[in-house]
């Protein structure tokens, strides 16, 4: 555990650099914002395509690994669903604070300091989970948010969020890269040296963004963020841990990949969503900066289990 700590660690102090650097306004939100951009969609987007360009589909796609996240976060999605509408909220509220029990920062916390501390074959299972939360969890809280304001799911709607997948740069960099491993073709050697030298960026960058943007959070409504950080940090890992040990039997090191990005703090664009409709803005803030808080000492603790 001691020393699982101690190579998590160096991640976290950046996180904590950037906050300092925020919470004294040496580094001000607007600087916040274009860090965020940048690493967003170029130096993340660039480490994400040279990933995935060095893979095939084939090794990355397993069908009970899939099952197997999507049932434990479902679990958990539901569960804190059940409990919003219980206090009284509505569709809305029920649709973020879901949100915030089961979406983890896999981009720019995950993606980065997992394939570091477990390996390059840690690359697949990451952005399998990635993938699974951007295209099936963020498409759901569009269409529950939007669909409760208009009483329907239409067609535009759905074209919305269809929409906004083909413009996600993560997704469209992975998409990139994995056609252009199956078509074989190798990556010249300027475009790789290209790729490798801004996708660099992509960890440095995201955690000190990371960092700085909770210099912004509040720490309101602390009741429901720490239900909220407690389903993030603890439920969730455990209901994929359950579901990918025993109901389907996921590979090990696989599951264990899994397991650690379940474990993941509240990702920093369930706020934005939030922001973005009006709904529940500082309860979400809170979440962010609990769970990001915490996750120091539990994100340690799941990584020397799987281990």
């Amino acid at each position: 555990m001691i020393e699982i700590f101690l190579k998590t660690l160096p991640f976290f102090l950046i996180i904590g650099l950037g906050y300092g650097a925020g919470r004294t306004r040496f580094f001000p939100e607007d600087a916040t914002a274009w860090l965020t951009r940048f690493v967003f969609y170029f130096a993340l987007s660039a480490m994400l395509f040279r990933f995935s360009a060095n893979l095939s589909l084939g090794e990355i796609y397993d069908t009970n690994f899939i099952l197997a996240y999507l049932t434990g976060t479902a679990g958990i999605y539901l569960l804190a669903t059940a409990v919003t509408l219980i206090r009284g909220r509505g569709v809305e509220e029920a649709a973020v604070e879901a949100q915030c029990a089961v979406i983890g920062n896999v981009g720019f916390l995950g993606v980065p300091m997992l394939v570091l501390l477990l390996g390059e074959q840690a690359i697949g299972p990451v952005m399998l989970v990635l993938a699974v939360d951007l295209i099936v969890f963020g498409s759901l809280i569009v269409i529950l948010i939007t669909g409760a304001r208009d009483g329907r799911v239409s067609i535009g709607i759905l074209r919305s969020v269809g929409l906004g997948l083909l413009k996600n740069p993560m997704i469209v960099s992975i998409a990139i890269g994995l056609s252009w491993a199956a078509l074989e073709i190798p990556i010249p050697g300027p475009l790789n040296e290209f790729v490798s030298i801004l996708g660099a960026a992509a960890t440095p960058g995201a955690l000190f963004a990371i960092g700085a943007s909770l210099a912004s959070k509040s720490a309101e409504r602390l009741t429901t963020a720490g239900w909220l950080s407690f389903c993030k940090l603890v439920l969730h890992p455990l209901a994929v841990a359950g579901a990918a040990l025993i109901l389907f039997k996921v590979e090990r090191y696989s599951a264990g990949v899994m397991i650690a990005a379940a474990s993941l703090p509240v990702a920093g664009n369930v706020y934005i969503l939030a922001q973005h409709y009006g709904v529940a803005p500082h309860r979400v803030s809170a979440a962010i900066l609990i769970s990001t808080g915490l996750s120091i000492f539990t994100v340690s603790a799941v990584i020397a289990w799987i281990g």
